[in-house]
Order: structure tokens, then C-alpha cells, then sequence
């Protein structure tokens, strides 16, 4: 099922069952997911838990939600745990709530290590639970639009730059930005991946603060793919190329553009071109804008789990996804060490 299909499933499908939710984390993006989860009739925001007293306090007071005074209270108290903290910890808080059997909505990346990952896998299929894990640019509604189109891309370049922010220089930014675009790569592309080859420099943080890489397919695909988290301008954009298209994706603007690839010519539309190839052959370019409806990403990435959870399907981003992105984001840090060690050399 496309996303287009899961967002609009996501107005309708509900069983009309309220499920009791806390959040983990209070930071940033936490009180992000507290308003969204307020606006979602399907829960019952119970309340959330922060480490930090007078962060707890002060959104209590805020947003006047319950803040509970321990990880282990809030999860007894819910059916399902939205994790928001700092990744590092990611695993605690997850092991935590699966070992109480509680479904698991997990901010990206999954956890911090493959070895955690593969703990809270089996963890995770011990409890029958749930596991959604938050790669919020599957529910951008430029993604949304212009995934249709997408085919069997043959080379992709997405460029993701950001002003620098102090919030997650605490891993590399293989972890902080480039993991969403590599959730992106995984679901296009159909293929396992043949050969990793990257670069990575440290300016202000211990790790990477911008990286390059690329990354090809089995299949013959390839991918080329640049983070930066000290630019002078935010970026997010992703093109992708097939045998009879062309696409970009503007994730930060909220566009998409498709340019597709014609045998044969129709004259009656405006927004295309012809072309004559050396062999005489005539080709035409179509040009499309496809409409883009507005959504709240990370409001929809929620009300999906609601439905996982209620009608019984797998999670639009499942564990199993958010470990091979967080597996891949390792394999790219392997090689960034290598590229260095041979520059030293």
C-alpha cells in the first residue's frame, strides 16, 4: 500500500476504540508529538515523563498535561509509549515498554547501535506488540504526491543541508539527517545494497558534521547522497531519475515536479517538449506539478500507528525498516572510518 492510500486510511479506519498514550521525552520534538497527540481523538493522552524536573514542570504547566515521575509509572499507566528522548536512550526506554507489553512509537533513529537493535527485535517479538518507528518523511505530503510516479529509480541524488543546531551533534550526522533519507532510498529502491563508498569530515562535533556517500544496488541502481548540519541555508531535496522519468522531491518546501519521458507525441499538450535524438527518433517530455495536500507528518505518522495497532497491520514504518536504515547508517560510518584511515595513511 502507497502512503497516499495509508493517509487517507488513516481519516477513516478507526474502530472507535481510545488507546491511553505517554510520551517519553519532553524536549523539542516531544512537545511537537504532545500537540499532535492532543489534536488525535483515537487517544488519550495520559501524560508524559522527562528527566529534566524543570522541563517536566514547565510543559506541565504549558500544556497542561499529567508529567509522571518515572519512566516505568507513565508506561504502566498506558497502551501505548511514544518515545521522544535523546537516542542513546532509545533502548531503555523501549525495552522497558515492551517487556510490560505496551505497543512502541520510536523517533528515528531506532536505537543507537545494530546490537541494540537486534536485542529490541527480539524483544519486540517476545511481547506481540507493535513497533512504529518515526522516519516522519514517508508522511511529507511532497513524498506522498510524487511516490506514484516512482518506479524502478536508476540513480537518486538527494542533498539534506541544515543550519547548525546543537540539538543531535550527540552521533554523527549519518544518524542526526542522513537517516531520512536513507529510509527514502530503502523504500524505492528493491534492492539489497552491493557497495558503499563514503566520505565524512568532523568541524565542530567528535563525529561527522558532513558526510557524502555512495551507495549501489544489486539491481544496478545507484545513489548519491550529501548531509551537512553546518550549511548556510536548509535544504532537503531528492531527485531521482528512472528509464521514463525524472522526479524531485523538495521535502522542506513541501514540491514535487515530474518530468516524464513520452514514445509517442501528443501536441495537444501545453507543458511538454519534443526532442529528435541523433538516430531520428522522436521523443516528448511531459512536464506535471501533482497536487500536494497539506498534512501534519508527524499527526498522520501517529494516527497510522493507531490503526496498525487497532485493525492488526503491519506499521507504515516498521521495526524491521527502521533497523535496516539504522544497519545501512552503520555500514556508511564503517566506511567513512575506512576513507579516513587512508588519507592518514
Amino acid at each position: 500500500m502507497r502512503i497516499a492510500e495509508i493517509v487517507e486510511a488513516t481519516k477513516t479506519n478507526n474502530n472507535g476504540n481510545m488507546l491511553k498514550i505517554g510520551v517519553l521525552g519532553a524536549g523539542h520534538l516531544g512537545k511537537i508529538h504532545l500537540n499532535c497527540i492532543k489534536q488525535i481523538e483515537q487517544y488519550d493522552l495520559v501524560g508524559f515523563f522527562d528527566a529534566a524536573e524543570e522541563t517536566a514542570k514547565q510543559v506541565e504547566a504549558e500544556m497542561g498535561v499529567k508529567s509522571f515521575g518515572s519512566i516505568d509509572a507513565l508506561i504502566d499507566a498506558v497502551d501505548v509509549v511514544d518515545i521522544v528522548t535523546p537516542t542513546i536512550r532509545h533502548f531503555e526506554c523501549a525495552s522497558k515498554a515492551l517487556a510490560k507489553r505496551k505497543h512502541v512509537f520510536i523517533e528515528k533513529p531506532i536505537v543507537a547501535t545494530p546490537d541494540e537493535a537486534n536485542a529490541l527485535k527480539k524483544l519486540a517479538d517476545e511481547a506481540g506488540v507493535k513497533v512504529q518507528v518515526g522516519h516522519v518523511e514517508r508522511f511529507n505530503p511532497a513524498f506522498v504526491a510524487a511516490e506514484p510516479f516512482i518506479g524502478e529509480p536508476l540513480f537518486i541524488e538527494a542533498h539534506r543541508l541544515a543550519l547548525f543546531n546543537p540539538r543531535g551533534t550527540d552521533v554523527p550526522v549519518v544518524l542526526d539527517l542522513m537517516v531520512h533519507d536513507l529510509d527514502i532510498l530503502l523504500t524505492i529502491v528493491k534492492s539489497p545494497v552491493a557497495h558503499i563508498s563514503a566520505s565524512g569530515v568532523s568541524i565542530v562535533s567528535p563525529t561527522p558534521d558532513i558526510t557524502n556517500v555512495r551507495i549501489e544496488f544489486e539491481n544496478g541502481a545507484v545513489a548519491n547522497l550529501t548531509s551537512s548540519r553546518l550549511s548556510m541555508k536548509n535544504m532537503r531535496k531528492t531527485r531521482i531519475f528512472q528509464k521514463d522519468a525524472y522526479i524531485t522531491v523538495d521535502f522542506l518546501d513541501k514540491k514535487a515536479e515530474i518530468f516524464r519521458i513520452h514514445d509517442e507525441i501528443d501536441d495537444s499538450n501545453p507543458l511538454s517538449m519534443n526532442l529528435t535524438l541523433a538516430d531520428g527518433e522522436e521523443k516528448q517530455i511531459t512536464f506535471e506539478i501533482p497536487e500536494i495536500h497539506p498534512i501534519n507528518a508527524i499527526k498522520t505518522e501517529l494516527e497510522s500507528f493507531y490503526s496498525a495497532i487497532v485493525h492488526n497491520t503491519t506499521p507504515t514504518v516498521s521495526i524491521d525498516d527502521g533497523i535496516n536504515v539504522l544497519r545501512l547508517a552503520y555500514r556508511i560510518l564503517d566506511a567513512i572510518e575506512e576513507s579516513s584511515a587512508k588519507v592518514k595513511k
